[in-house]
Order: structure tokens, then sequence, then C-alpha cells
């Protein structure tokens, strides 16, 4: 999905919600057996129940990975069962450099669907360059968390300024708003509208709201840029909104809940 097409998919929709199927197999409602193909039952369930109000998915791999080859084959089929009409990110946060990196990109980028993934920048642009190359395909980098260990590193001053914003820099010299994004939290509103002044025209993918305490309004009034630009995140908060037989329902009760706060800004 190229930028166009994601910028129109989120006026159409007013939603620049991003559902994150961070399926954990032990949270599971409690009529599913413990088992990987109740996890591709319970994600085509969720995909069903939101997916006219959604722009995108985000996979987080760790969840499949633990699995083993079984819970390789879950992610390869829930991103296949996703429509093309939504962006596919795969949050995997590679990083690494050379043949090593372009291997990853085949991965993610051939192998399985996705049209994004995430990338740990830590490396420099060795570990971001080889996934680049592919047409339409996203490649989504960490740019300032607000998980609590973010400030040993991202905030630390790097010559004269904080390390995070050294990264955005450099990495936004690789190539252009049109196949980069950054990884934003929404714990901290003075965070985005910081970020924001350093890319003013990227999308930002911006995990935290909901189970982490992260608001739809401040993203939204901090965050926003003249083409939305925001793909926000939410995952526990949506997919596991209920725990009976009713679960996919109260799912997406909870999406249309966030995508209504958010019609008010787009």
């Amino acid at each position: 999905m190229n930028r166009k097409n994601l910028i129109n998919t989120i006026r159409e929709k007013r939603s620049c919600l991003c559902i994150g199927l961070d399926t954990d197999i032990d949270k599971l409602p409690s009529h599913f057996s413990k088992s990987p193909q109740s996890v591709l039952d319970f994600n085509r369930q969720i995909i069903d129940a939101t997916q006219d109000l959604c722009v995108a998915y985000k996979i987080n791999t760790a969840f499949y990975e633990a699995l083993g080859s079984e819970g390789w084959e879950v992610m390869e089929k829930t991103v296949n069962y996703i429509s093309k009409n939504h962006l596919k990110i795969a949050d995997a946060k590679r990083g690494d450099i050379g043949n090593t990196a372009t291997q990853y990109a085949k991965a993610f980028f051939e192998k399985l669907s996705f049209d994004a993934i995430t990338i740990s920048p830590y490396m420099g642009t060795d570990c971001i360059i080889p996934f680049l190359h592919y047409k339409n395909k996203w490649v989504i980098i960490l740019g300032l968390t607000s998980n609590p260990g973010s400030a040993e590193f991202q905030k630390q001053v790097c010559g004269d300024e904080p390390l995070w914003e050294r990264v955005l820099k450099v990495t936004a010299k690789c190539s252009d708003e049109n196949n980069v994004m950054y990884v934003v939290g929404a714990t901290r509103g003075d965070d985005i509208a910081k970020v924001r002044s350093v890319v003013p025209r990227h999308f930002f993918l911006v995990p935290g709201v909901g189970a982490q305490g992260g608001k739809i309004s401040e993203v939204m009034s901090l965050g926003k840029n003249d083409d939305v630009g925001l793909l926000i995140n939410v995952s526990r908060s949506v997919i596991f909104a209920g725990n009976e037989k009713d679960f996919a329902s109260r799912a997406r009760d909870a999406a249309m809940n966030f995508r209504d706060e958010m019609k008010e800004y787009i």
C-alpha cells in the first residue's frame, strides 16, 4: 500500500486505527483450546468484526514465534486473511546489517505478504536500506518510545541533541515520507509534539493508547499533520475487550469507540 492509498483510506473511513493482533494464547477466551489453531480462529473472528473500522493491522511476531513452527504458520495464514485494503504491519523490530537484513526483507516482504516492518536502527542505516528496495513497502523505524527504559538511550545527548533526534534526522535521509514511518509512543504528549517538529511529513505508528494509558485526543491534537500522518495502534483494549463467546462483538464495540473518537479530528 502506497502513501496515497493509505491517506485515502484514512479519509474515507475517518479512521487511523491500527489493531494490534498481539494474540497471547494464554489470554484467549475460555471456550478456545490452547492451540495454535485457536489463535488463528480467534484472529479471523477479530478481523471479520473490525475490518471496516480500522486501516491497518499490526502483528507482533513474538506471540507467534513463541509457538514454534505452527505459530509461524498461523502468522502467515493470519496476514493472508487480512484484506489488501489494509496496511499489514510486521512488528518484528529487526535490526541487522548487510546480507542478514536482506534476508529479513525477503522473509517479510516476499515469503510473507506484509506491507511494513518495524526496524531497530541501533546498528545504523545499514540495517534499514535493504528494506527500502521494495516498492510500496514501508520501514517503520523506532523513533521515540514511551517505555520506562527509553530514557536510558533514546534521550541521552548525542553531540548537541538527544539520540532519538539524531536517529530521525539521519534515517530520514535514507528515503522520504513515502516509505519511512516512525514509532512514537503515545503516553507522553510532549514527546509526540517534539518528534512532529523534526519530521513534519512522516507517518507515525503510535502504540500506547488504551491499556497503557495514552489518549486519542492528545495524540491527534499534537501529532496530526495535513495528511493525518498517524496510525494509532490499539491491541489489548480491542482484541481482549471480551472474554466470553461474544468476544468478537465486544472487540468491535471497543474498536468503534476508538474510531469514533478519531473521527472528530479527520
